[in-house]
């Protein structure tokens, strides 16, 4: 008896819309790249999204049903958790007795289909729609779950002053739960809008939310990707009730307003907990929030699923094995430094290790590993805590960021002596970490004894595979900055999916070597930094970033022009 993939297959070869060749091509770019079929036909334009739903549709016997017209319950949608819609691209239509009927776009999932019997209780119909319009549904009908901001906006005017100053001494934990208030009705309009631009920004992967105090209103942008995108400006008579609610909730001071605080406070949405770093900082016209939202999901992927090239994620594992030394990541504020350094550690943490960090702040609290946050008011800081580590026999150690001559002397001499140490710089550049350490202070013989591995790193922004339309550009540009091999080359355009951004989701670009035994000679007698940057590339064959942003290109992971903004001229 045939697979229902075998019948597919059969399908596509006894239509008219694709030969044996062009489909041999498909399934090993299936294998290789690990996503379905249907989107490697449609993606690479052997076959249309309509043609193929049609062809299955007709020969599978499954009706096929466009979603724009479609009127939805509710009730129906609840049956299925957003985070389970999302990862199989389903959305629940109808439910008659035992029976649930839900929207595919891919007849092969059957792990779909048996994870949905397993969780509803019920017998699983199938109509197929297309793959945009399931995910356009997803995100239109689980977002009725929040009230609309506006609407929420208008209450908080009409209702303003005593129900909100009385409702916003409620909250006395620094944890709430946003499935719940979400939908409780009672609570003050001014408490409801900042759960929801909590909900939205979580929803919409913001790394951050800026809430700031303009002259006649209260600005609030979320940053995604990288890039700051204006959500909401909630009028100036609300900003003191917002910014109230936030210190709250953040355990920071609500009488101070003169200088800046910085506080934390945890939610828990879809089953995830996720952290928020507070920062306030006052201006002209009050206190602006930066609110960073530090996902603990992101830590336990393990440095195999960062999205790491193969050279890089090579020299990281043989560093991370290595029993001391001392491994520097650099990039600037926002290029994913404590990302990586955390999935590291979390490889590292493990029983038989003493793991012990210094940071400024703590970004992630993570279970098993001891973390301190420096405190310069009271005269504890990177120097000193790191002096008080040392005391503790620690076997790994991570600093949150050398930024003075003696935490690099302590930190050079602790990687000599028998401790790994993880720290950060920062610096354009991998090779120029060895001259802000000299420059600094530390003699270069300490310098090449103690480092072991050098790491940039930036965040390039990944292109939206719905939505990028192939281009051409020309040989003598490419010629002119070094592109030499051949490739399709894409441009973001934008769509619903990816918010009309024409990107979703970003990867890291890295430029990582390992120290060995003739470049530290070349660092002990000063060479310049040209030199040991000339070896480490045609010696040692480092990738610089430049390299590492056009393989992303190559992949088909990003676009030119974002591969050229992230890296300087080389």
């Amino acid at each position: 008896m045939h697979s229902l993939k075998e019948n597919i297959i059969d399908i596509l070869l006894k239509s008219k819309h694709i030969t044996k060749e062009q489909l041999d091509r498909a399934l090993d770019l299936q294998k290789e790249k690990g996503i379905p079929l249907r989107r490697v036909l449609v993606e690479k334009g052997i076959i249309t999204e309509d043609a193929l739903l049609s062809l299955f549709s007709e020969q599978l016997y499954m009706p096929a049903l466009r979603l724009a017209k479609y009127k939805f319950d509710q009730e129906v949608i609840n049956l299925i958790p957003e985070r389970m819609a999302k990862l199989y691209n389903i959305i629940p239509l109808s439910r008659i007795g035992s029976t649930l009927t839900v929207s595919i776009s891919d007849p092969l999932n059957i792990f779909a289909l048996d994870d949905l019997k397993n969780f509803t209780g019920c017998n699983i119909d199938i109509v197929l729609s297309p793959e945009d319009e399931i995910a356009h549904a997803i995100e239109t009908q689980y977002r009725k779950d929040t009230k609309d901001m506006q609407n929420i906006l208008e209450e908080s005017i009409l209702g303003q002053d005593t129900n909100v100053t009385k409702n916003l001494g409620l909250i006395k934990s620094d944890e709430i739960e946003l499935s719940n208030t979400m939908q409780e009705s009672e609570k003050a309009p001014i408490v409801q809008l900042v759960d929801i631009v909590l909900a939205q920004a979580l929803k919409r992967r913001a790394s951050d939310i800026h809430i700031e105090p303009e002259v006649d209103c209260l600005r609030i942008r979320y940053r995604i990707d990288g890039s700051l995108h204006d959500v909401l400006r909630v009028p100036k008579i609300n900003q003191n009730a917002i910014l109230a609610r936030l210190k709250i909730i953040s355990n920071l001071d609500i009488t101070e307003n003169r200088i800046p605080q910085d506080g934390r406070f945890k939610v828990k949405t879809e089953g995830r907990e996720v952290d928020f770093r507070v920062s306030s900082l006052p201006t002209t016209f009050g206190q602006k929030f930066v609110l960073r939202a530090l996902d603990k999901a992101n830590l336990s992927i393990g440095l195999d699923k960062l999205g790491f090239s193969e050279q890089p994620a090579r020299i990281f594992k043989e560093a991370v094995l290595k029993p001391f030394g001392m491994m520097l990541v650099t990039g600037p504020t926002g290029s994913g430094k404590s990302t990586t350094l955390y999935s590291v550690l979390n490889q590292l943490n493990v029983p038989e290790r003493n793991i012990v960090t210094i940071e400024d702040p703590v970004e992630y609290q993570v279970e098993g590993i001891t973390q301190m946050q420096v405190k310069p008011d009271i005269g504890l800081d990177f120097a000193s805590g790191l002096r008080s580590i040392l005391r503790q026999s620690p076997d790994v150690i991570m600093i949150g960021e050398i930024r003075d001559a003696e935490t690099a002397d302590i930190a050079i001499k602790a990687a000599l002596t028998g401790q790994l140490v993880l720290s950060t710089l920062h610096t354009n550049d991998a090779i120029s970490s060895i001259t802000r350490l000299i420059d600094m202070g530390v003699e270069p013989f300490l310098v090449a004894s103690s480092v072991i591995m050098l790491c940039a790193q930036r965040l390039v922004r990944k292109i939206c595979l719905k939505c990028r339309k192939q281009i051409d550009i020309p040989n003598e540009f490419l010629e002119k900055i070094g592109f030499m091999e051949k490739t399709k080359f894409y441009t973001a355009t934008g769509c619903k999916f990816c918010g009309n951004t024409g990107f979703y989701g970003r990867i890291a670009v890295l430029e990582t070597i390992l120290i060995d035994d003739a470049m530290r000679e070349m660092i002990i007698r000063r060479k310049s930094m040209d030199e040991i940057k000339e070896y480490a590339v045609k010696k040692l064959g480092m990738k610089t970033l430049r390299d590492d942003a056009y393989q992303k290109v190559k992949e088909e992971l990003t676009t030119l022009d974002e591969a050229i903004r992230i890296t300087t001229e080389e």
